[in-house]
């Protein structure tokens, strides 16, 4: 079992950063990936960035390749997206998940657990 619990959220103009984090219990952090997704108001959940659990590989969407990075501490059994050059169209619920898989999961239904989330608001 894996409680995920999200932190750092908030409201930021457009071209900004911020930095979101997941802080995971239990010893077994390193044998999950960990995924970030979001959802928009009126809007399916989506991917965003996910980091393979043995080597730190990281896959992206496309829509934020370049402008967000996923890593994580395995010492503190945390995950972080650092967000750059936000837009509006950023805005949603950022949720972190954790799954059991050696690969760098893209699909939601992949993972197993999840954190309640965090509100990321960009003004234009």
């Amino acid at each position: 079992q894996v409680q995920l619990v999200e932190s750092g959220g908030g409201l930021v103009q457009a071209g900004g950063s911020l930095r979101v984090s997941c802080a995971a219990s239990g010893r077994t952090f390193s044998s999950y990936t960990m995924g970030w997704f979001r959802q928009a108001p009126g809007k399916e959940r989506e991917f965003v960035a996910a980091i393979r659990r043995s080597d730190g590989y990281t896959v992206y969407a496309d829509s934020v390749k370049g402008r967000f990075t996923i890593s994580r501490d395995n010492a503190k059994n945390v995950v972080y997206l650092q967000m750059n050059s936000l837009k509006p169209e950023d805005t949603a619920v950022y949720y972190c998940a954790a799954a059991g898989t050696p690969w760098a999961a893209t699909t939601a239904t992949v993972y197993d657990y999840w954190g309640q989330g965090t509100q990321v608001t960009v003004s234009s």
